[in-house]
């Protein structure tokens, strides 16, 4: 049998990618690069359509459109990534056609990716990726999306769906009975109580026997997007989530078979929802990484929210629970559909820069005003033969100048910058339990394996 060396997986968040970046040649980014392209697997989550604009514009979206040109995929490559998450709430954009125009262009470069898919087992299924010092298997999911965005199964009389692969989570709204009473309350006021009632006699829904749990529904508006929550009796109130259980187990059948048919498996989460604040993620969250290394998987990587969380040691494996963006291109979307015109109150007569420049209050709110937006890390994981021997950090900054075309492109961050992301990664991680020492240069690793 052939032995197998060391392995370096480096690992990335958000690449929101619109224009080549690969032509800048400071010092600060060309270690970057050099850091992914020494690496011989590195990953990162591939939050536009490089579909040349492809497909029809869907009539929502989370954001805006992200739609790109086709050789941007030419860029990541040439900057050294190899392995591409799919799975995200941007999948759709541009509807069927554009996510099928999307794999085409990945196919076509002959790229690793997973998340999507012609069906549902499609988008489910994991990609295999060789090095010299072994097998990588890599699952992609989402538990950011729209219904319609999900792939679905199909059936020996009717094909499938194209979509992505999801995972979605539960919601469980604990309130007080006096709370439950009030909305009771406007529950008869309102007429929902009446309209349900309506909707039970005539076979359209079924009672809810359980009397701890209180339907607040609007059945006469559903179509518009109104109202629907269960609220649970309980002591006090909270809200509790967890991942859909039918969801969880195909994904962990799936862990189960790379687990069987490589060296490292890797699970990779597309997720925007928080706890306590932005930097701290849901529930659900925690509870499905845990999952899926018991199942087999040795590195979850999280990503969504556009900044920082923390990291976990679980059982020995590494979970991110988001690593920030990557590349952050967002206002540099070439062009956009008239939904983003009405939604954005712009006339259809001006442009897309028009739009985000008036969704940014010219860089005054959103991601161009808030720090925590433009800094991340980008760990190095290094295993021989399947086993992980050490993790380095590497803190990077992403330009966030007064111009959009001058903002979203990474570096790698050095002195006092690099030291400030890693105290406040550190701390995050603190949380979890995880040890980490920084280094004088900025560059940092976590305790707790051979290597470190």
């Amino acid at each position: 049998m052939a032995d197998y060396h060391s392995m370096n997986i480096a690992l990335t968040g958000d690449s929101i990618i619109a224009r080549k970046i690969s032509v800048h040649k400071d010092l600060a980014t060309r270690q970057l690069y050099d850091l992914i392209k020494k690496a011989d697997v590195s990953f990162t989550n591939l939050e536009v359509l490089p579909n040349d604009f492809q497909g029809y514009p869907a009539a929502r979206s989370d954001g805006a459109h992200f739609a790109a040109h086709s050789n941007v995929l030419d860029d990541l490559q040439k900057i050294g990534f190899n392995l591409f998450s799919c799975a995200n709430n941007h999948s759709l954009d541009y509807g069927i056609e554009g996510l099928l125009a999307t794999m085409e262009q990945l196919e076509k470069r002959d790229i690793s990716y997973a998340g999507i898919g012609k069906n549902l087992t499609e988008a489910r299924m994991p990609v295999y990726y060789e090095t010299s010092g072994g097998t990588v298997a890599m699952l992609a999911a989402t538990s950011t999306f729209f219904i319609e965005d999900q792939a679905g199964e199909a059936r020996p009389e009717m094909r499938g769906r194209p979509g992505s692969n999801p995972l979605a989570f539960d919601v469980e709204y604990q309130l007080t009975a006096e709370q439950i009473e009030n909305l009771r309350e406007i529950d008869r006021a309102l007429g929902f109580a009446k309209h349900r009632q309506e909707f039970i006699h005539l076979g359209f829904r079924t009672a809810v026997e359980d009397e701890t749990i209180f339907p607040f529904e609007d059945t006469n508006l559903r179509v518009a997007n109104t109202l629907a929550a269960n609220f649970h009796l309980a002591d006090e109130a909270k809200v509790h989530t967890k991942p859909n259980e039918r969801d969880l187990q195909e994904i962990i059948k799936w862990i189960k078979e790379a687990r069987s048919r490589s060296d490292v498996v890797m699970m990779s989460l597309h997720a925007h929802e928080q706890s306590i604040s932005r930097e701290h993620p849901a529930e659900y969250i925690e509870t499905f990484a845990r999952a899926v290394i018991d199942a087999g998987a040795d590195i979850v990587v999280i990503h969504g929210p556009h900044l920082l969380r923390g990291m976990e040691i679980y059982e020995g494996k590494l979970i991110f629970y988001s690593l920030g963006n990557f590349i952050g291109h967002n206002e540099l979307v070439y062009k956009l559909p008239e939904d983003s015109y009405k939604r954005f109150g712009v006339a259809s007569s001006e442009t897309p820069g028009v739009i985000f420049d008036k969704r940014s209050d010219g860089g005054k709110k959103g991601f161009p005003s808030n720090h925590l937006y433009w800094q991340s890390v980008v760990p190095v994981c290094q295993f021989d033969a399947g086993q992980l021997q050490s993790v380095k950090l590497y803190p990077i900054v992403l330009t966030n100048g007064k111009q959009p075309h001058h903002r979203g492109r990474p570096f790698l961050a050095s002195g006092e910058t690099g030291r400030k992301i890693m105290d406040k990664f550190s701390e995050l991680s603190r949380e979890y339990g995880t040890k980490i020492t920084c280094n004088n240069d900025g560059v940092a690793v976590v305790k707790g394996f051979p290597n470190n």
